[in-house]
């Protein structure tokens, strides 16, 4: 069985991506609310029913065709929640299993059709843990081999059928790590090149099947770079055009052939922007409608295939 997103990637048939979703966050306090923005018009609405908690630092997974998930986060503490919406009529549910510890600050990957993981993260102490959550059951295990050092606030790009990488973060430094997970083995190797500059509080975008993208982040300064990995050989470059503003703590949403998304963040305020890259040429717009709300430390999720 091939894999909706690299369906959705190849241009094979007539699958095109339905929708992203930005769930959770900070805007001064916590919140609910899940914006979904319709693909590929960028039509935004706010669903009728949020998370289940006003959280923020979540994970995003997604299985495409079947539903999204938030998982972890943090609302006055951490939680080991996680939130299931189904596609497309995004009705919610909460699964019985949570994450293997309380957390927030992980990092979301998909092998959608297969399963999700929710990578590293923060209870007072950072996890190299890696709990894998199997599709349809989500029945929960946790990998035997975690993360290459236990670290939070990396993100997330995924080529469904193939690998999941967790990339960049902070230890008791900012790492520029890319540790990658062969999909369906969960075999973990790191990258010979990383990050091109140590950071944390990055977001991630994937066009599954053609490259990965690493955005943004912090390190003193924050950073309006992108780098993108290229699939399968993982050669890094950086894109000329960045984010349209330095930022952190924003979250990543794709729509794998046709374009990938930064939503929010923080640049000295909170962000309601979403930049746009255009899959391949990757030129950058921003769109008119940004989020909802202005806020940081969202998740990002999306349902690639119809």
């Amino acid at each position: 069985m091939i894999p909706l997103g690299i369906l959705a990637a190849s241009g094979a048939g007539t699958a095109f991506g339905v929708a992203g979703y930005v769930a959770g966050g900070n805007t001064g306090s916590v919140v609910n609310t899940v914006d979904k923005f319709a693909f590929p018009s960028d039509s935004r609405t706010t669903l009728g029913t949020g998370l289940s908690s006003a959280r923020r630092n979540a994970s995003g997974i997604s299985d495409s065709g079947v539903a999204g998930y938030a998982a972890g986060g943090k609302t006055s503490s951490e939680v080991d929640t996680v939130d299931k919406f189904a596609f497309p009529s995004d009705s919610r549910t909460t699964l019985g299993t949570g994450l293997s510890a309380d957390r927030f600050h992980a990092t979301g990957i998909s092998d959608s059709g297969v399963a999700g993981y929710a990578a590293g993260g923060y209870d007072g102490s950072n996890f190299s843990t890696v709990d894998k959550f199997a599709f349809p059951s989500d029945s929960r295990t946790t990998l035997g081999t975690g993360l290459s050092s236990a670290r939070r606030e990396s993100a997330g790009m995924s080529n469904s059928g193939t690998a999941g990488y967790v990339a960049g973060g902070i230890t008791s430094s900012e790492v520029d790590t890319v540790d990658k997970f062969a999909f369906p083995s969960d075999s973990r190797t790191t990258l010979g090149t990383g990050l091109s500059a140590d950071r944390r509080q990055l977001a991630g975008m994937s066009d599954s099947g053609v490259a990965g993208y690493i955005a943004g982040g912090f390190d003193g300064p924050d950073f309006s770079t992108v780098d993108k990995f290229a699939f399968p050989s993982d050669t890094r470059t950086t894109l000329a055009t960045g984010l349209s503003s330095a930022r952190r703590l924003a979250t990543g949403m794709s729509n794998s052939g046709v374009a990938g998304y930064v939503a929010g963040g923080y640049d000295g305020s909170y962000v309601a922007t979403v930049d746009k890259f255009a899959f391949p040429s990757d030129s950058r717009t921003t769109l008119g409608t940004g989020l909802s709300s202005a806020r940081r430390g969202p998740a990002g999720f999306q349902n690639e295939a119809i």
